[in-house]
């Protein structure tokens, strides 16, 4: 796939109108991250789709920028939060592949049904890690298919090859977890909502 923000722009208006799969699972994953949050945060989202969680957590911290590479979706998320009248959300189009921000910057980065789509989890790790001030967070859903789809790592390229499927890469729970700790975060709360399918993670920046 030579530019794989198409089959996102091709997606945005679709996804945003999909109703969330578990809405009670989201909303839990959504009060647990609060619990975390305080008014002066700065927090930025990688992969941030059309914008609804960034919109949803507005109201607890200080600014949200968020980030996705597809046009579509920024632009969704851009109308829905200026619907919402939040104004303390700033989207932004860029792959976290070509974000840059200078050294802790961040109190708390999201990355959520995010980390199985990109090349390289461990460079993106790395750089959140990078981009968090000490004691930062890193709080991320990710699906890991590894963990009882193995196989999908055999068909996932043949449907990437013919532009049905975006990069999808296939690892289990304890592998990610094996990667955040050894990229220096400590993990502060982990769960597993559907049945090992997926992991929501709350890393903190631990050296």
């Amino acid at each position: 796939m030579r530019n794989p923000s198409r089959f996102w722009d091709r997606m945005a208006e679709g996804y945003s109108k999909k109703p969330v799969a578990n809405e009670a699972a989201y909303q839990k994953k959504l009060e647990v991250t609060r619990n975390y949050f305080r008014p002066d945060m700065e927090v930025m989202e990688f992969g941030c789709g059309t914008g609804s969680t960034a919109i949803a957590h507005a109201p607890h911290v200080k600014h949200i920028l968020a980030t996705d590479f597809s046009s579509k979706m920024i632009g969704i998320a851009r109308a829905k939060a200026e619907k919402a009248g939040i104004g303390n959300v700033t989207f932004s189009q860029t792959a976290i592949d070509d974000f840059t921000a200078a050294d802790q910057t961040f109190d708390v980065v999201m990355g959520h049904s995010i980390l199985h789509l990109v090349e390289d989890k461990e460079a993106v790790i790395a750089k959140v890690h990078k981009m968090l001030k000490p004691g930062g967070l890193f709080v991320s859903n990710t699906v890991c298919l590894g963990t009882k789809l193995w196989f999908f790592k055999y068909i996932g390229p043949i449907g990437k090859f013919f532009g049905l499927l975006p990069t999808i890469k296939v690892f289990k729970v304890e592998d990610l977890i094996d990667s955040l700790t050894r990229a220096g975060f400590a993990i502060d709360y982990q769960w597993t909502p559907d049945k090992g399918m997926s992991v929501f993670v709350v890393a903190k920046k631990a050296r």
